[in-house]
Protein backbone atom coordinates (compact mmCIF):
# COMPACT_ATOMS: atom_id res chain seq x y z
CA UNK A 1 0.00 0.00 0.00
CA UNK A 2 1.33 3.35 -1.01
CA UNK A 3 2.32 5.83 1.79
CA UNK A 4 0.35 8.90 2.17
CA UNK A 5 2.17 12.23 1.90
CA UNK A 6 0.70 15.53 1.86
CA UNK A 7 3.12 17.96 0.37
CA UNK A 8 2.64 21.63 2.12
CA UNK A 9 5.22 23.51 -0.54
CA UNK A 10 5.28 26.83 -2.03
CA UNK A 11 5.14 26.74 -5.99
CA UNK A 12 4.98 29.98 -8.30
CA UNK A 13 3.93 32.59 -8.72
CA UNK A 14 6.18 34.32 -7.45
CA UNK A 15 8.70 32.37 -9.54
CA UNK A 16 12.28 31.91 -7.19
CA UNK A 17 14.29 28.86 -6.31
CA UNK A 18 11.77 26.96 -3.26
CA UNK A 19 8.68 27.55 -5.77
CA UNK A 20 10.76 26.27 -8.83
CA UNK A 21 11.60 22.95 -7.22
CA UNK A 22 8.49 22.52 -5.79
CA UNK A 23 6.76 22.58 -9.15
CA UNK A 24 9.09 19.91 -9.78
CA UNK A 25 7.96 18.02 -6.67
CA UNK A 26 4.29 18.42 -7.69
CA UNK A 27 4.96 17.06 -11.55
CA UNK A 28 7.07 13.97 -10.81
CA UNK A 29 6.01 11.42 -12.17
CA UNK A 30 8.08 8.76 -9.91
CA UNK A 31 6.92 10.42 -6.71
CA UNK A 32 3.39 10.60 -7.69
CA UNK A 33 3.37 6.95 -9.29
CA UNK A 34 5.12 5.81 -5.80
CA UNK A 35 3.06 7.54 -3.11
CA UNK A 36 -0.37 8.65 -2.30
CA UNK A 37 -0.35 12.29 -2.86
CA UNK A 38 -1.79 15.73 -2.17
CA UNK A 39 -0.10 19.31 -2.74
CA UNK A 40 -0.75 22.46 -0.93
CA UNK A 41 0.86 25.70 -2.58
CA UNK A 42 2.10 27.30 1.06
CA UNK A 43 2.86 31.02 -1.25
CA UNK A 44 0.07 33.63 0.53
CA UNK A 45 2.19 36.33 -2.04
CA UNK A 46 1.40 36.23 -5.75
CA UNK A 47 4.41 38.87 -6.41
CA UNK A 48 8.09 39.30 -4.89
CA UNK A 49 7.52 42.91 -4.18
CA UNK A 50 5.44 41.80 -1.61
CA UNK A 51 7.21 38.63 0.00
CA UNK A 52 7.70 39.19 3.97
CA UNK A 53 5.03 42.10 3.96
CA UNK A 54 2.19 42.23 6.29
CA UNK A 55 -0.98 42.79 4.05
CA UNK A 56 -4.76 42.20 4.60
CA UNK A 57 -5.20 40.15 1.90
CA UNK A 58 -2.19 37.86 2.80
CA UNK A 59 -3.68 37.09 5.99
CA UNK A 60 -7.09 35.86 4.48
CA UNK A 61 -4.96 33.64 2.33
CA UNK A 62 -3.37 32.02 5.34
CA UNK A 63 -6.43 31.87 6.86
CA UNK A 64 -8.20 29.94 4.18
CA UNK A 65 -4.63 28.36 3.83
CA UNK A 66 -4.97 26.97 7.66
CA UNK A 67 -8.35 25.37 6.55
CA UNK A 68 -7.31 23.67 3.27
CA UNK A 69 -4.42 21.93 5.81
CA UNK A 70 -7.26 20.77 8.48
CA UNK A 71 -9.44 19.44 5.61
CA UNK A 72 -6.77 17.29 4.08
CA UNK A 73 -6.14 15.68 7.20
CA UNK A 74 -8.99 14.72 8.21
CA UNK A 75 -9.92 13.88 4.93
CA UNK A 76 -6.69 12.22 3.47
CA UNK A 77 -5.08 11.25 7.05
CA UNK A 78 -1.49 11.42 5.35
CA UNK A 79 1.31 8.96 7.08
CA UNK A 80 3.14 12.01 6.35
CA UNK A 81 3.79 15.71 6.08
CA UNK A 82 6.09 16.79 4.06
CA UNK A 83 6.64 21.19 4.47
CA UNK A 84 8.72 23.54 2.89
CA UNK A 85 9.67 25.71 6.08
CA UNK A 86 10.59 29.56 6.41
CA UNK A 87 14.02 29.80 8.67
CA UNK A 88 13.04 32.86 10.38
CA UNK A 89 10.97 36.13 10.84
CA UNK A 90 7.49 36.47 9.78
CA UNK A 91 7.51 33.45 7.31
CA UNK A 92 8.99 31.46 10.28
CA UNK A 93 5.86 32.35 12.45
CA UNK A 94 3.26 31.96 10.30
CA UNK A 95 4.66 28.21 9.01
CA UNK A 96 3.91 27.50 12.74
CA UNK A 97 0.54 28.03 13.02
CA UNK A 98 0.07 25.41 10.09
CA UNK A 99 2.81 23.42 11.97
CA UNK A 100 1.01 23.39 15.34
CA UNK A 101 -1.70 21.90 13.52
CA UNK A 102 0.65 18.87 12.00
CA UNK A 103 2.12 18.58 15.21
CA UNK A 104 -1.36 17.52 17.43
CA UNK A 105 -1.87 14.98 14.62
CA UNK A 106 1.30 13.12 15.57
CA UNK A 107 2.29 12.29 12.25
CA UNK A 108 5.52 12.23 10.87
CA UNK A 109 7.23 15.39 9.67
CA UNK A 110 9.64 16.48 7.02
CA UNK A 111 11.26 20.01 6.59
CA UNK A 112 12.75 20.92 3.25
CA UNK A 113 15.19 24.11 3.63
CA UNK A 114 15.48 26.55 1.20
CA UNK A 115 16.63 29.33 3.29
CA UNK A 116 18.17 29.71 6.13
CA UNK A 117 18.90 31.91 9.41
CA UNK A 118 17.86 29.46 12.04
CA UNK A 119 20.93 30.17 14.18
CA UNK A 120 20.58 33.93 13.63
CA UNK A 121 17.24 33.42 15.88
CA UNK A 122 18.32 30.94 18.04
CA UNK A 123 19.26 32.63 21.15
CA UNK A 124 15.76 34.95 21.00
CA UNK A 125 13.91 33.20 24.17
CA UNK A 126 10.59 32.89 21.43
CA UNK A 127 12.27 31.87 19.01
CA UNK A 128 14.12 29.28 20.63
CA UNK A 129 10.96 27.81 22.32
CA UNK A 130 9.05 27.42 19.02
CA UNK A 131 12.14 25.99 17.45
CA UNK A 132 12.11 23.31 19.80
CA UNK A 133 8.42 22.48 19.31
CA UNK A 134 9.07 22.39 15.19
CA UNK A 135 11.74 20.47 15.34
CA UNK A 136 10.69 18.14 18.09
CA UNK A 137 11.55 14.48 16.41
CA UNK A 138 11.05 15.80 12.66
CA UNK A 139 13.02 14.78 10.07
CA UNK A 140 15.07 17.71 7.95
CA UNK A 141 15.92 17.75 4.45
CA UNK A 142 19.19 20.19 3.72
CA UNK A 143 20.64 20.91 -0.09
CA UNK A 144 23.90 21.00 1.16
CA UNK A 145 25.86 19.60 4.41
CA UNK A 146 27.67 23.37 4.58
CA UNK A 147 24.20 24.00 5.79
CA UNK A 148 24.09 21.91 8.59
CA UNK A 149 25.60 24.91 11.15
CA UNK A 150 22.16 26.61 10.86
CA UNK A 151 19.81 23.88 12.73
CA UNK A 152 22.75 21.88 14.42
CA UNK A 153 21.33 22.91 17.85
CA UNK A 154 17.47 20.94 16.92
CA UNK A 155 17.73 18.61 15.29
CA UNK A 156 20.91 15.17 15.38
CA UNK A 157 22.56 14.32 12.26
CA UNK A 158 20.57 10.93 11.86
CA UNK A 159 17.33 13.34 11.13
CA UNK A 160 19.30 15.16 8.35
CA UNK A 161 18.88 14.52 5.24
CA UNK A 162 21.17 15.62 2.24
CA UNK A 163 19.69 16.11 -1.48
CA UNK A 164 21.22 19.11 -3.89
CA UNK A 165 18.74 20.98 -6.04
CA UNK A 166 18.40 19.77 -9.78
CA UNK A 167 16.71 21.14 -12.86
CA UNK A 168 15.29 19.35 -16.30
CA UNK A 169 18.78 19.06 -18.62
CA UNK A 170 19.03 20.59 -21.99
CA UNK A 171 20.71 18.88 -25.00
CA UNK A 172 22.92 21.92 -25.58
CA UNK A 173 26.20 22.34 -27.24
CA UNK A 174 28.14 25.63 -27.34
CA UNK A 175 29.77 26.92 -29.99
CA UNK A 176 32.73 28.48 -30.08
CA UNK A 177 32.40 32.28 -30.88
CA UNK A 178 35.12 34.36 -32.52
CA UNK A 179 38.16 35.99 -30.81
CA UNK A 180 36.75 39.19 -32.11
CA UNK A 181 33.33 39.39 -30.27
CA UNK A 182 33.03 41.01 -27.35
CA UNK A 183 32.65 39.39 -24.21
CA UNK A 184 28.86 39.33 -22.34
CA UNK A 185 28.90 38.78 -18.91
CA UNK A 186 24.95 37.78 -17.56
CA UNK A 187 23.72 38.76 -14.57
CA UNK A 188 20.59 36.53 -13.90
CA UNK A 189 17.79 36.79 -10.79
CA UNK A 190 15.18 39.21 -9.39
CA UNK A 191 16.72 42.79 -9.34
CA UNK A 192 17.78 42.49 -5.18
CA UNK A 193 20.62 44.80 -3.53
CA UNK A 194 21.62 41.68 -1.64
CA UNK A 195 22.25 39.54 -4.72
CA UNK A 196 24.89 41.59 -5.80
CA UNK A 197 23.21 43.98 -8.09
CA UNK A 198 25.27 46.84 -7.07
CA UNK A 199 28.53 44.84 -6.27
CA UNK A 200 28.59 44.31 -10.20
CA UNK A 201 27.68 47.18 -10.96
CA UNK A 202 30.85 48.54 -9.25
CA UNK A 203 32.72 45.81 -10.93
CA UNK A 204 31.36 47.26 -14.22
CA UNK A 205 32.60 50.86 -13.23
CA UNK A 206 36.28 49.54 -12.59
CA UNK A 207 36.29 47.41 -15.61
CA UNK A 208 35.22 50.16 -17.88
CA UNK A 209 37.63 53.13 -16.01
CA UNK A 210 40.56 50.43 -17.03
CA UNK A 211 39.71 50.32 -20.55
CA UNK A 212 38.33 46.87 -20.83
CA UNK A 213 35.70 45.74 -23.53
CA UNK A 214 32.72 43.62 -22.15
CA UNK A 215 28.55 44.06 -22.08
CA UNK A 216 26.56 43.09 -19.16
CA UNK A 217 23.11 41.83 -19.47
CA UNK A 218 20.82 42.22 -16.14
CA UNK A 219 18.09 40.06 -16.90
CA UNK A 220 15.54 39.80 -13.92
CA UNK A 221 11.95 41.16 -12.11
CA UNK A 222 12.75 44.52 -10.94
CA UNK A 223 11.93 43.91 -6.49
CA UNK A 224 14.06 46.35 -3.92
CA UNK A 225 15.99 47.88 -7.14
CA UNK A 226 13.54 50.03 -9.25
CA UNK A 227 14.48 50.85 -13.22
CA UNK A 228 14.92 54.66 -12.23
CA UNK A 229 17.81 53.83 -9.51
CA UNK A 230 19.49 51.34 -11.51
CA UNK A 231 19.38 53.61 -14.93
CA UNK A 232 20.73 56.59 -12.56
CA UNK A 233 23.76 54.37 -11.74
CA UNK A 234 25.25 53.19 -15.38
CA UNK A 235 24.00 56.95 -16.29
CA UNK A 236 26.27 58.39 -14.17
CA UNK A 237 28.94 56.18 -14.57
CA UNK A 238 29.12 56.24 -18.12
CA UNK A 239 28.32 52.78 -18.67
CA UNK A 240 25.14 53.32 -21.33
CA UNK A 241 27.27 51.16 -23.88
CA UNK A 242 28.47 47.93 -21.45
CA UNK A 243 25.64 47.39 -18.97
CA UNK A 244 21.97 46.84 -20.25
CA UNK A 245 18.83 45.69 -18.30
CA UNK A 246 16.84 43.04 -20.45
CA UNK A 247 13.69 42.68 -18.06
CA UNK A 248 12.24 39.50 -16.70
CA UNK A 249 12.33 36.56 -18.99
CA UNK A 250 11.28 33.17 -18.77
CA UNK A 251 11.67 29.73 -20.90
CA UNK A 252 12.86 30.06 -24.94
CA UNK A 253 13.76 34.23 -23.76
CA UNK A 254 15.18 33.33 -21.00
CA UNK A 255 17.67 30.76 -22.76
CA UNK A 256 18.73 33.22 -25.10
CA UNK A 257 20.56 34.95 -22.64
CA UNK A 258 22.22 31.74 -21.72
CA UNK A 259 23.19 30.90 -24.92
CA UNK A 260 25.06 34.35 -25.85
CA UNK A 261 26.60 35.00 -22.57
CA UNK A 262 30.25 33.96 -21.79
CA UNK A 263 30.47 34.40 -17.86
CA UNK A 264 27.97 34.32 -15.50
CA UNK A 265 28.30 36.21 -12.30
CA UNK A 266 25.99 36.07 -9.08
CA UNK A 267 28.08 38.16 -6.61
CA UNK A 268 24.87 37.57 -3.74
CA UNK A 269 25.31 38.30 -0.51
CA UNK A 270 21.19 37.10 0.04
CA UNK A 271 20.62 36.62 3.80
CA UNK A 272 18.37 33.66 2.86
CA UNK A 273 20.81 32.07 -0.77
CA UNK A 274 21.28 28.04 0.24
CA UNK A 275 21.89 26.46 -3.46
CA UNK A 276 20.56 29.00 -6.42
CA UNK A 277 19.10 27.51 -9.67
CA UNK A 278 20.71 30.17 -11.71
CA UNK A 279 24.24 28.91 -11.04
CA UNK A 280 22.89 25.15 -12.29
CA UNK A 281 21.10 26.53 -15.37
CA UNK A 282 24.88 28.44 -16.24
CA UNK A 283 27.14 25.14 -15.88
CA UNK A 284 24.25 23.49 -18.02
CA UNK A 285 25.10 25.98 -20.54
CA UNK A 286 28.47 25.41 -20.50
CA UNK A 287 29.43 28.81 -18.83
CA UNK A 288 32.20 29.74 -15.95
CA UNK A 289 30.63 31.25 -12.96
CA UNK A 290 31.80 33.79 -10.40
CA UNK A 291 30.13 33.89 -7.40
CA UNK A 292 30.39 34.68 -3.62
CA UNK A 293 30.72 31.93 -0.62
CA UNK A 294 27.44 32.13 0.30
CA UNK A 295 25.32 29.61 2.06
CA UNK A 296 25.93 25.77 -0.36
CA UNK A 297 27.18 27.50 -3.42
CA UNK A 298 31.08 26.42 -2.75
CA UNK A 299 29.76 22.84 -3.22
CA UNK A 300 28.49 23.14 -6.51
CA UNK A 301 31.25 25.65 -7.47
CA UNK A 302 34.97 24.90 -7.43
CA UNK A 303 37.19 27.70 -7.23
CA UNK A 304 39.41 27.71 -9.89
CA UNK A 305 38.34 24.78 -11.85
CA UNK A 306 34.60 25.60 -12.63
CA UNK A 307 34.58 29.27 -12.10
CA UNK A 308 35.90 31.58 -9.22
CA UNK A 309 34.74 32.28 -5.46
CA UNK A 310 35.13 35.70 -4.96
CA UNK A 311 34.71 38.02 -1.47
CA UNK A 312 31.35 39.12 -0.58
CA UNK A 313 30.60 42.81 -1.33
CA UNK A 314 34.29 43.14 -2.71
CA UNK A 315 33.55 44.70 -6.18
CA UNK A 316 37.06 44.91 -6.97
CA UNK A 317 37.79 41.15 -5.82
CA UNK A 318 34.77 40.38 -9.04
CA UNK A 319 36.10 42.61 -11.27
CA UNK A 320 39.80 41.29 -10.76
CA UNK A 321 38.35 37.84 -11.92
CA UNK A 322 36.00 39.13 -14.30
CA UNK A 323 39.04 40.14 -16.06
CA UNK A 324 41.02 37.35 -16.13
CA UNK A 325 38.21 35.79 -17.97
CA UNK A 326 37.15 38.31 -20.19
CA UNK A 327 41.07 38.15 -21.21
CA UNK A 328 41.25 34.44 -21.45
CA UNK A 329 38.88 32.58 -24.20
CA UNK A 330 40.42 29.42 -23.40
CA UNK A 331 40.32 29.41 -19.39
CA UNK A 332 36.40 30.32 -19.87
CA UNK A 333 36.10 27.51 -22.01
CA UNK A 334 38.01 24.94 -20.20
CA UNK A 335 35.58 26.02 -16.82
CA UNK A 336 32.39 26.13 -18.59
CA UNK A 337 33.14 22.25 -20.13
CA UNK A 338 34.48 21.31 -15.94
CA UNK A 339 31.15 23.05 -15.02
CA UNK A 340 28.98 21.01 -17.57
CA UNK A 341 30.30 18.27 -17.04
CA UNK A 342 30.20 18.65 -12.71
CA UNK A 343 26.40 19.68 -13.77
CA UNK A 344 25.79 16.15 -15.69
CA UNK A 345 27.08 14.55 -12.73
CA UNK A 346 24.79 15.96 -10.32
CA UNK A 347 22.62 18.63 -10.75
CA UNK A 348 20.37 16.83 -13.65
CA UNK A 349 16.53 16.96 -12.62
CA UNK A 350 16.69 12.99 -12.93
CA UNK A 351 19.64 12.47 -10.04
CA UNK A 352 17.10 14.94 -8.39
CA UNK A 353 13.84 13.18 -8.56
CA UNK A 354 15.74 9.51 -7.48
CA UNK A 355 17.20 11.12 -4.48
CA UNK A 356 13.84 12.68 -2.95
CA UNK A 357 12.03 9.41 -3.83
CA UNK A 358 14.67 7.94 -1.67
CA UNK A 359 14.62 10.27 1.10
CA UNK A 360 10.53 10.25 0.94
CA UNK A 361 10.93 6.19 0.71
CA UNK A 362 13.49 6.33 3.90
CA UNK A 363 11.28 8.79 5.94
CA UNK A 364 7.81 7.35 5.15
CA UNK A 365 9.33 3.69 6.02
CA UNK A 366 10.77 4.68 9.80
Amino acid sequence: MKSKILFILHMPPPVHGAAMVGQYLHDSLLIQNSFNCRFINLSTSRDLSVIGRSRPVKFITLVKLIFHVIKEIFLFKPDLFYMTLSAKGSGFYKDFLIILILKLTGVKMLFHFHNKGVASRQNRFIDNLLYKIVFYKSYCILLSPLLYFDIQKYIPKNHVLFCANGIPDLDYFRMKKKESEVCQILFFSNMMIEKGVYILLEACKILHNKGVTFITCFVGAWSDINENDFNTFVFLNNLQENVFYKGAKYGVEKSVYFEHADIFVFPTYYNNEVFPLVILEAMQYNLPVVTTREGGIPDIVEDGKTGYLVNKNDPKDLADKIELLINNPFLRQQMGEAGKEKFQNNYTISIWENNMFNILKEVANK
